[in-house]
């Protein structure tokens, strides 16, 4: 996909995929990013961290991330989730009961695990039933898997959920974070 007239694409202006959802959250407004941690968005994490703009932290499991950025959306402020997704295993509940119903423009980053070369059976089975999981809520996802549409994609998702007000889930494939490596 060529970029727009006007705009330079990621990979002619150097940045990565971190520096690009950083940049566009900041160019949507989006402050507020709890997190659980995860080896492949450590960078990222690394980066909200150390820029004053964002409000981050980690928190013990995603339901309560998640209920976190429920609650600043019904209080005016605009957030994002970043979890892998062996954690998206315990959102149905929270997603359809408070998330979908209410309209919280929730915007989720994924990491995926489970696919890939992927060495734990339990993410396997979970990355197996994630995309039905949103579909069954008819939740916009997007996997990302290209640096190239990569920008546009977070932008135009980012922008469709608050004017829309239904949550999306950017799935970062492995082919666009490199995943996470494994020690042999």
């Amino acid at each position: 996909m060529a970029a727009a007239e006007g705009q330079v694409s990621p990979q002619a202006s150097g940045k990565n995929w971190h520096e690009v959802v950083l940049q566009t959250l900041k160019r949507n407004d989006i402050r507020l990013v709890p997190y659980v941690p995860d080896r492949v968005l450590t960078t990222l994490i690394k980066s909200i961290h150390a820029d004053p703009f964002f409000t981050t932290f980690p928190t013990a499991r995603e339901e309560e991330a998640v209920g976190i950025i429920a609650g600043a959306w019904m209080g005016g402020m605009r957030g994002a989730v970043l979890m892998q997704t062996s954690g998206f295993a315990t959102l149905a509940n929270v997603l359809a009961s408070l998330v979908v119903p209410s309209q919280i423009p929730l915007i989720m980053f994924v990491s995926e695990r489970g696919t890939l070369g992927e060495f734990n059976y339990g993410q396997t089975l979970v990355c197996r039933t994630m995309r039905p999981v949103l579909d069954s809520l008819a939740m916009e996802h997007h996997t990302c898997t290209r640096l190239d549409e990569f920008e546009f994609i977070v932008d135009r998702s980012i922008k469709q959920a608050v004017t829309t007000q239904a949550p999306v889930a950017l799935i970062l494939s492995p082919l666009l974070t490199g995943g996470k490596v494994f020690d042999k």
